[in-house]
């Protein structure tokens, strides 16, 4: 079962829990994602839907069931603990049934209300939201939401009122005896950002605080624009130039488009479960080295407890230990951000933004993920969450906002601003750092509050993309699948013919050593005292007597049963002879014919003759 509960202690950012969850086949099964520590969790609350599961009796939705608020007065701010949230490296995204016909099993859907605000999975639970998610509310210990639209390309803006901030103590709050008072961060971030640490913790997001009015990023605050306090209006404006399209001849691009989700079922809602992005090693040491204070000077370290003597031997690595290299982190040429305080602009705060597409593979590590994958494969195991190398749909750069002790926001993305910026805000920015530039009377920037239905359409594009994938991959595994039933049926139709040959041959050895050992016999012929002829001709004790023709001698024989020591006189009959009495040739040739299983026919010597 999925945990909706955080521990108050914020985890240290880092790389996320990249434990894998499997996929069930046929029958459902508990995601195993992060646990509930809660003992009286329901363990079926969270399963996997199965891609070729029966969803006919389930309720096809475009807008999900969830978040449901309770109507109490005057209790404006609330928790969604019914929700999936987005904690401990996974991430949650409404899906719904797909139509009738689809090959897909879920899609995706949207939350109410569907318009931009604060997204309900990808916040900290700590974070207390309004039921139309434009008001937040925070806790104790700075905790942070993700709005539901990232920036992937062009300029953006929006509005965020501060209802308490700015060191200011607010009169509800449930401890009075607080060492602080009430602080804001807001700023833009991307997916790798924790959501249990303010905005500008370290590279993957650029923050602007309230107190100082510095700006922050990997920890480190700058000197920026004048501080803000509880009343003030901060806008929010960043641009990002078109967004790179993907080499066609490189199929390791990050920029390629591709999804790596799961549809699971969350207390009665479908969702897609799909691992968070991870943080690189390489922003993991740009941030070790900006803590790094250059202008202390370091002092010996202890040495280090070792036994008597032992000699301070250099230290030697083991071949092939060395950490390879560390990748670049590429920029994204001609973006930046500013922000604006009750409609006065503090002109751009950063530029040339780290881009927010996964860091390029390098063949040593594509071939070690390659042989990972042929060795699940080898040792049968099922379907697996991968680390997803390509963009997604969702990277890109999110309004991020960050609340300490009880400080409250309300979020307005336009289209009507408390403080319109101008309407050329970049020929504004161009022109303030000193640039000859006339700005432009049209606008040339968008409100936040068109960013959401143009983000919905894009996963919409992605889905109709992957059902058409999936209909090409079901007709060629369909057509696989036949040629293999064809084949099938060829081998068995091979196999039963070789039967059929086999035997025939087994027959044919069979007499030819039958006729080797044993020659056919002659017809006898026999007199008795009456002038009788019998006529002895061998027979098979396989052929049917009723409906033969008249024995002749060309009547068949059986070489089975005819021994090749078998001999025509029986020294039984003779044995049995009583005294006195005398065998005649005719005795003799009737016992044989009983031996021989012969018939007997009587016929007249004229006759014969």
């Amino acid at each position: 079962m999925l945990s909706l509960s955080e521990s108050s202690r914020p985890s240290t950012p880092g790389v996320p829990n990249t434990k894998k969850r499997k996929i069930a086949s046929t029958l459902l099964e508990p995601s195993p994602a992060p646990s509930d520590t809660n003992p009286n969790a329901n363990p079926a609350a969270n399963v996997v839907l199965p891609a070729r599961h029966d969803l006919f009796s389930r309720p096809r939705l475009t807008i999900s069931r969830f978040p449901t608020f309770p109507d109490t007065p005057n209790v404006p701010y609330h928790t969604t603990e019914q929700l999936a949230m987005n904690r401990i490296g996974f991430r949650y995204v409404p899906a719904g049934v797909a139509p009738a016909g689809s090959t897909l099993a879920c899609r995706t859907i949207e939350s109410a209300p569907p318009c931009f605000r604060v997204s309900w999975e990808d916040r900290s639970t700590f974070v207390k939201v309004t039921p139309d998610g434009l008001g937040l509310l925070g806790e104790r210990g700075f905790r942070s939401a993700r709005c539901n639209a990232p920036v992937r390309e062009g300029a953006w803006y929006m509005e965020v009122c501060i209802e308490c901030g700015g060191g200011d103590r607010p009169q509800d709050a449930p401890d009075a005896n607080m060492r602080e008072g009430s602080h804001v961060r807001l700023g833009w971030a991307r997916r790798e950002a924790p959501l249990n640490g303010p905005v500008g913790l370290d590279g993957y997001s650029y923050g602007y605080r309230d107190k100082t009015g510095d700006k922050v990023t990997l920890s480190r605050p700058r000197s920026y624009g004048r501080g803000f306090r509880t009343g003030d209006v901060i806008g929010m404006y960043i641009f990002l130039p078109s967004r790179r399209k993907p080499d066609p001849t490189d199929p390791y691009d990050p920029a390629h488009l591709k999804r790596e989700r799961i549809a699971i079922e969350f207390k009665g809602q479908e969702y897609f479960e799909s691992l968070e992005y991870a943080q690189s090693k390489e922003m993991i040491k740009l941030m070790e080295f900006s803590n790094k204070a250059s202008a202390t000077v370091s002092l010996p370290s202890a040495p280090p407890n070792k036994k008597a003597g032992t000699k301070n031997l250099p230290e030697r690595k083991a071949p092939g230990t060395e950490a390879p290299p560390l990748r670049s982190l590429p920029e994204i040429k001609g973006s930046h951000i500013a922000f604006f305080v009750n409609g006065e602009c503090q002109h751009i705060a950063f530029s040339e933004l780290y881009d927010y597409h996964p860091l390029p593979t390098t063949p040593a590590s594509r071939k070690k993920d390659k042989e990972n994958s042929k060795k699940r494969a080898k040792e049968g195991a099922p379907r697996e969450h991968k680390e997803n190398l390509f963009d997604d749909g969702t990277l890109g750069y999110y309004p991020f906002i960050s609340l300490f002790n009880y400080a409250r926001v309300r979020i307005n993305g336009g289209p009507n601003f408390d403080f319109p910026p101008p309407p050329d805000i970049e020929g504004f920015l161009r022109s303030s750092s000193g640039e000859d530039v006339k700005p432009l009377p049209q606008h040339t920037w968008r409100p936040m509050c068109e960013r959401y239905s143009e983000y919905m359409q894009e996963h919409r594009d992605l889905d109709a993309q992957e059902e058409e994938q999936a209909k090409v991959e079901e007709a060629i595994r369909a057509e696989r699948e036949r040629v293999e039933a064809t084949k099938k049926a060829q081998r068995e139709l091979r196999k039963q013919q070789n039967v059929v040959k086999k035997r025939a041959r087994e027959a044919e050895l069979r007499q030819a050593s039958v006729h080797t050992a044993s020659p056919l016999r002659e017809t006898s012929v026999a007199q008795d005292d009456a002038g009788a002829v019998t006529l002895f001709v061998p027979v098979s004790e396989d052929t049917d007597q009723a409906h033969s023709p008249a024995p002749t001698a060309a009547s068949s024989v059986d070489y089975h049963h005819v021994p090749e020591t078998e001999s025509g006189y029986n020294s039984e009959a003779l044995e049995g002879l009583g005294d006195g009495e005398v065998e005649t040739e005719a005795d003799v040739a009737m016992e044989d014919s009983k031996e021989l299983n012969m018939p007997v026919v009587d016929l007249d010597l004229d006759d014969l003759l």
